[in-house]
């Protein structure tokens, strides 16, 4: 008696449920693993500090503890409890010391990056965004190497910064999608070399997923040199994006040298148009964000409106700062916000979002952590719109 064989298309669905049985089950128990693995790292960190408290108080102490138990555990566990690991798991106990604090979601790989944030809003920061995120291992140490707490929590007083370390990255108005400036390292481009406009488009596209990272959340891809025509004069906007969480068009134009009023009047019309022909009752206005590798803080004051919150100017760096170059970036960036309210009370007006004296930036951005060198441009166009016939 023959067999009878299941057809091609009824085979392949059989194969695929299985697949996704497998799947599952291999990431459940993946999961369950890695929040043992954690549980177990966080009690052993609990013993060694417990120890060490036992009146033992001498540094030799515990250099040698570790030392012995280092000798000892791998020598009937094998490789991985080395005395650097111990001293990483002592350190994740005294970091995290509520076990039911822990987050299943995160690995250890993950709190091992997490420790060596030194700054406890700046950690609790990454930590909330690893998890709402879903950032991997690597997304997360971009993230922090880029320094990502400390651009965000720039224009904000204290109670901003403690409110973006115990919720994350939360968007509520246009401005908080707004980093200045952005950290474009993974685009490659050589920071000493000229190049265009054009190059830094492509090599954004050609890097999309990692460009989509450091703009932040909710942000969907929609259109490359996106023509629009106004009277039989046609003009492109570099990129567009569709913000969920806004629900608004982000349009974005890059430039490559000092910025100028032109490219705001430009970005100007891109937004009008978008916002006239473009966007759907039900939808909030359009973002424009002016990308430059430089600007003059006056040429922006005093080309936007001030109660703007539709156009910005943030600049790009195409490599990652050193703890010492985005201090002083940050120490300028924060003297142009309180300059510019202080010329705002003159004219008894409110100021918005002034950095108060205590900033937490301003004491704790040397314990944190970067790496990163270089920084260069070239101008593509002494500045203006881009009409094309």
């Amino acid at each position: 008696m023959s067999e009878t064989l299941p057809t091609p298309s009824g085979f392949h669905q059989v194969y695929e449920r299985i697949r996704a049985i497998l799947n599952e089950a291999r990431d459940r128990a993946y999961r369950a693993i890695n929040t043992a693995m954690v549980a177990a790292y966080w009690e052993i960190g609990r013993v060694i500090v417990e120890e060490e408290q036992q009146g033992q108080q001498r540094a030799e102490y515990g250099r040698g503890l570790l030392k012995e138990l280092s000798e000892r555990l791998s020598a009937e566990f094998g490789r991985g409890f080395d005395r650097s690991t111990l001293q990483h798991i002592r350190a994740f106990y005294l970091a995290y010391p509520i076990c039911d604090a822990l987050r299943p979601e995160l690995s250890w790989t993950h709190y091992r990056l997490l420790l060596r944030v030194v700054t406890p809003e700046a950690r609790a920061f990454y930590e909330a965004e690893a998890v709402n995120a879903r950032w991997s291992t690597r997304e997360l140490e971009r993230q922090i190497h880029s320094l990502l707490f400390e651009r965000l929590a720039l224009s904000r007083d204290r109670e901003g910064v403690l409110a973006l370390a115990e919720k994350g990255h939360e968007i509520q108005h246009p401005s908080d999608l707004i980093k200045d400036p952005y950290v474009l390292e993974f685009t490659g481009l050589p920071q000493s070399e000229r190049y265009l406009e054009s190059d830094l488009e492509h090599a954004l596209i050609d890097k999309l997923r990692e460009f989509l990272l450091e703009l932040g959340k909710g942000f969907a891809f929609m259109a490359r040199q996106q023509r629009i025509t106004l009277d039989g004069q046609h003009y492109w906007i570099d990129l567009v994006f569709y913000n969920r969480l806004t629900r608004s068009f982000v349009l974005i134009d890059l430039k490559v040298g000092t910025l100028a009023h032109q490219d705001l009047g430009q970005m100007q019309m891109y937004v009008n148009y978008y916002q006239r022909e473009m966007t759907a009752p039900d939808e909030h206005p359009p973002i424009g964000v002016v990308l430059c590798a430089d600007r003059n803080e006056a040429v922006v004051r005093y080309t936007l409106p001030e109660d703007n919150q539709q156009i910005f100017a943030s600049r790009y760096k195409l490599y990652l700062p050193t703890e010492t170059e985005l201090a002083a970036e940050l120490q300028r960036e924060r003297q142009s916000i309180e300059m510019e309210g202080r010329l705002r009370q003159e004219t008894n007006e409110i100021p918005h979002r002034i950095p108060d004296a205590q900033h937490p930036l301003q004491n704790g951005l040397s314990e944190h952590h970067a790496a990163g060198r270089g920084g260069g441009q070239e101008k593509r166009s002494p500045g203006g719109a881009r009409p094309r016939q």
